[in-house]
């Protein structure tokens, strides 16, 4: 069936084989199988359940004949195809390995590596390179926007993730149709002469420019090539410099190998001897990259790398002059006072006890392996191999996106242990390290920062002066217990901030609220109305801050009734539109945890006022009939 469907196209053709060993098997044509798989380029992979495997560290006692019988020829098939072959066991264990996709190699940049100007100069050098990503970043797939079709209803709780994007951007499946959404972008100037004051226009009117200041300079297509610089693609060497004059900061970019052109001995032949003229006198290349024409050119650096199976040149983008950023900090062994003078022994700076300490921390996190007597035996373990660490952003959207599809109602599982494994350092390190870690921290004088107090201000020391006195018994001035209308706004913060029980604050906000009231009452027109407001946002606020919403809301709801039975100096129903403008209604649950006041209620509040109807007794508004059901 592979050989007929897949014929001779490139495909990945792969048999994977899962079997007990139990039962019988013609075994007379396993060399010409196994001749036919390797020439169709197949790979096979069997795995069997309570195979012997040496090499995982598996063998069943008291195999059954037959079973070890197939066991062999098996094993036979697979060494003459050049397959794997293996316990069910290992392969269950190996599931949770991110599989890493093995990516296509593609030339970023194929020309010559030249030393000098060939067309000026006969003693030019020239080599024909290819360029490589070394390192690039890899990326999780991203997500598509898909909508409902209009035109077909639902199917009920179907999964819609189980479709099959077709060529037109429709989804077709079991799931229910989806299609993809397409954007429509449109562009509009002012014109005051069009309807709503902005007219479209087509994208092909639109002309680039450039700011200059406050100016936009305008650049025709004619002319957009004085924007572009002229170059050629090549890869042109600047100069050399030593290894040990180079600082690694400097690298811009992803790491890329520069190989000779293939299938050229010639090129290799000078390539390599270029790499080893860098190598024995420990230099680095610079050199001027352009990897398509009229590019912008890049600085790269170009380091040897010799490796028993292969030579090539490592390259990095080195920044211009307009990309390094100089900042200036305080050093760190010392204090520059302002006069000048340079201090080493400072409390923001670490004394030799706590340098020490903190040494012999890092020398507990290291991952060694001790004998009895705490003397290295070994050579330091690699505490994260690159082979093994893998992204855990990329194989958990992969993994959660693959089990999705195949169970679209279930809960996604959690991640792997294996991609969460480096989220926290090693138990056995934690412990081995505690005791250097206690000294450090008693070193440094590190103390627990208490949490931020979240809660009432009248139950918090009052913040003392540095020089221990008090300032208020000095001056012979008692704690205030009336409020001035004059300077209402400062004393009652005052009054609130020297307050030592419930009855105090509760006294305050009363002296508040009557001066409030007060200045309705008098008020001649709008005059007072904006020290209305602004005396109930302080009061609002402090009363958050000291958690008592209670005596708020209810001077509120106590206010407002005043104000639409005319309590309060005539119609005032302009002051209560003022307050719902400024946002001074009830304080509600999502303002303060104390509060008993939902949102609903808080907005229903502030923003139901009832219509006043005419009494028919003496044709005005009178109180009897302004809480009566509006019209």
């Amino acid at each position: 069936m592979i050989i007929s469907y897949c014929k001779k196209l490139k495909y990945r053709k792969k048999i994977v084989l899962v079997t007990n060993g139990l039962g019988a098997a013609d075994t007379e044509e396993v060399d010409q199988i196994a001749g036919k798989i390797k020439e169709e380029n197949i790979d096979l992979v069997i795995l069997g359940v309570d195979f012997d495997d040496p090499e995982f560290g598996f063998k069943e006692e008291d195999k059954e004949p037959q079973k070890a019988e197939n066991e062999g020829v098996l094993r036979d098939l697979v060494e003459g195809c050049d397959g794997a072959y293996g316990t069910l066991e290992q392969a269950v264990s190996e599931m949770d390995i991110p599989r890493i996709k093995q990516v296509r190699p593609v030339p970023t940049f194929k020309g010559f590596l030249q030393l000098g100007n060939p067309e000026e100069y006969d003693t030019a050098a020239r080599i024909p390179v290819e360029r490589y990503f070394r390192t690039y970043p890899a990326r999780p797939p991203p997500a598509s926007s898909f909508a409902l079709r209009s035109d077909i209803p639902p199917r009920g709780d179907e999964a819609e993730s189980s479709g099959t994007v077709a060529p037109d951007g429709d989804v077709t499946g079991e799931g229910g149709p989806l299609t993809t959404v397409r954007h429509l972008r449109s562009y509009q100037i002012s014109d005051e002469s069009a309807p709503g004051g902005k007219r479209d226009v087509d994208r092909e009117e639109l002309a680039k420019g450039y700011e200059y200041g406050r100016t936009a300079v305008h650049i025709s297509e004619t002319d957009q090539n004085i924007t572009t610089l002229e170059t050629f693609a090549a890869l042109e060497l600047v100069g050399f410099i030593q290894s040990d004059q180079y600082d690694r900061y400097l690298h811009m970019s992803n790491a890329s190998i520069i190989i000779a052109q293939r299938a050229n001995d010639k090129a290799a032949l000078a390539l390599s001897s270029f790499i080893h003229a860098l190598f024995e006198l420990d230099c680095y290349a610079v050199a001027r990259l352009v990897a398509k024409e009229n590019k912008p050119p890049l600085m790269v650096l170009l380091a040897p790398s010799i490796e028993p199976d292969y030579e090539c040149l490592l390259e990095v983008q080195l920044p211009f002059a307009e990309d390094v950023r100089t900042y200036r900090f305080p050093p760190l062994d010392k204090v520059v006072t302002v006069s000048g003078k340079v201090v080493t022994e400072h409390r923001n700076l670490p004394n030799d006890e706590l340098c020490d300490a903190m040494s012999k921390y890092v020398d507990s996190m290291e991952l060694v392996d001790k004998d009895e007597n705490e003397s290295v035996i070994r050579e330091p373990i690699e505490a994260l191999p690159i082979d093994e660490s893998f992204s855990p952003v990329l194989h958990r959207i992969d993994s959660a996106i693959r089990y999705r599809a195949v169970h679209p109602n279930d809960p996604v599982p959690p991640a792997s242990e294996r991609l969460t494994k480096f989220s926290q350092p090693s138990e056995e390190v934690v412990k081995k390290s505690k005791k250097c870690l206690e000294k450090l921290k008693s070193a440094a004088d590190v103390k627990k920062v208490p949490p931020k107090e979240k809660g009432r201000k009248r139950n918090r020391e009052a913040e003392k002066p540095l020089s221990g006195l008090d300032v208020e018994a000095l001056l012979h001035q008692e704690k205030r217990t009336k409020i001035s209308p004059n300077n209402a706004i400062p004393e009652f913060k005052q009054s609130l901030s020297h307050a030592e029980n419930i009855e105090t604050i509760n006294d305050a906000v009363k002296q508040m609220t009557v001066i409030i009231e007060d200045q309705i009452r008098h008020s001649l027109g709008d005059a007072n109305y904006d020290r209305v407001v602004e005396g109930l946002g302080v009061m609002r606020e402090e009363l958050i801050s000291y958690e008592e919403p209670a005596s708020y809301n209810d001077f509120m709801r106590l206010l407002k009734e005043k104000l639409l039975r005319e309590e309060l100096g005539g119609d005032r129903r302009e002051l209560w539109w003022l307050i719902r403008r400024s946002k001074l209604g009830l304080i509600d649950k999502t303002q303060s945890d104390r509060s008993e006041v939902t949102e609903e209620e808080a907005k229903k509040v502030g923003w139901f006022i009832p219509r006043l109807k005419m009494c028919a007794d003496c044709f005005s508004s009178c109180p009897q009939s302004n809480f009566k059901k509006p019209l």
